[in-house]
């Protein structure tokens, strides 16, 4: 019978390696598809490792309390012909001295350092379904039209293991250009190849309701009238100019902190979204960024942004209010770990124990959208607390 091999697999952003802490099955054991197998701690978890298909335990080559890096083969599986061609590994013609065919994956200096790729290249975790492997043939094809692999997010692949095969992509192609098409701007492109730089990380979110009467009645006796986009601004550079961690890029294994507090803001522009920046924002009252930041707003919407007003920012501030949305989880830019969202203000009822009843406010949603491996949940909540509370206190920005 054919066998394949149980594959250390990747378990978490930057987890290279996991000690094998406990066997949860034993040789000569039938499995299923799933069945957690292995018990491994990373750096972050205790996790499981499972069984790529149903099959017989053959044997286990890892031991326990060692550590081993992602890729490496744990152990095999006895599976039939067909499970095996299922899963997109080739079986050989069976060898004259026994009945076993083993599929593996080489893995030098005792399989515990190299991560090298099973047969046909594909670097499978433990369930190999959806792998994303693409052939050099299929990137050079890609590379002549444009694509990126986020192009492909669509396309049904008929390779191994779900793979996406030339000639799938080539009947994509063809598809498409029986479609309407037209031609995407500059703008859209660069701001398509952003995102996807961005969508990388593990982002999350974190939201609350605040109520804006205070913001509202402020703005009333305030020349010249600041906008909600721009308060929130200023509360987001106070509540970073107080803590800059959360602000912070993991580069490698250090949080490089910001060095100054240059918040970007989200300004509609024909076929996409400029950011411009204001400066040193926790540096400059309220008061005193309403005419600069309306006319970085102006300057964005003509689309005459000048070289100094843009880029180097550490967050972003987005009024998807201004679209009637009350709630959304806006992404981060790729050189950002947050962006604040404004929501539409409505009106609410509200408890009010001095009155012992509900009274109607205007309330709108704040929304943080950060990167996880910076800031944890707790974290994100305290900021947009802060945030929340400068807010309800605009007489502080």
């Amino acid at each position: 019978m054919p066998s394949i091999p149980i594959i250390m697999p990747q378990l978490g952003e930057s987890i290279a390696e996991a000690n094998i802490i406990n066997f949860l099955v034993q040789p000569g054991d039938t499995v299923e598809a799933d069945q957690d197998l292995i018990e491994v701690e990373t750096n972050k978890a205790n996790m499981n490792v499972t069984s790529p298909c149903r099959g017989r335990i053959e044997k286990f080559t890892a031991q326990l309390n060692e550590s081993y890096a992602v890729g490496v083969v744990l152990g095999h599986i006895e599976v039939t012909t067909e499970e095996a061609s299922r899963l997109g590994f080739d079986v050989p013609a069976p060898a004259k001295t026994g009945d076993t065919d083993r599929i593996s994956a080489p893995d030098g200096n005792g399989g515990r350092n190299r991560v090298q790729p099973t047969v046909r290249g594909l670097p499978v975790p433990a369930n190999a379904a959806g792998a994303s492997y693409l052939s050099p043939r299929l990137k050079a094809r890609m590379d002549e039209l444009g694509l990126h692999a986020a192009d492909l997010a669509g396309v049904a692949g008929s390779g191994a293991a779900g793979r996406v095969t030339v000639e799938d992509f080539e009947r994509f192609i063809a598809h498409l250009e029986k479609q309407k098409i037209t031609p995407a701007s500059f703008m859209r492109v660069a701001v398509a190849d952003a995102m996807r730089r961005s969508w990388t990380r593990p982002l999350a979110h974190v939201g609350l309701p605040v109520c804006l009467d205070p913001l509202f009645a402020f703005r009333k006796v305030t020349r010249p009238k600041p906008g909600p986009a721009l308060c929130g601004l200023r509360a987001l550079a106070i509540a970073l100019a107080e803590n800059s961690a959360p602000a912070g890029r993991l580069v490698g294994n250090k949080i490089v902190h910001p060095s100054s507090i240059d918040i970007a803001f989200a300004v509609e522009a024909e076929a996409g979204v400029l950011v411009p920046v204001i400066r040193h924002a926790d540096k400059r009252s309220l008061k005193d960024l309403v005419v600069p930041y309306d006319e970085l707003v102006e300057l964005a919407r003509q689309r005459k942004l000048p070289p100094d007003a843009t880029g180097g920012s550490i967050a972003t501030v987005t009024n998807f209010g201004t679209f009637g949305l009350t709630w959304a989880t806006p992404i981060p830019l790729p050189e950002q770990s947050l962006v604040l969202g404004i929501g539409a203000a409505r009106r609410t009822p509200s408890w009010d124990a001095g009155k012992s009843q509900f009274v109607p406010v205007m309330e709108a949603n704040l929304t943080l959208s950060f990167d996880h491996r910076v800031i944890d949940g707790g974290a994100a909540g305290r900021l947009l607390m802060r945030i929340a509370d400068l807010i309800k206190h605009p007489e502080q920005l």
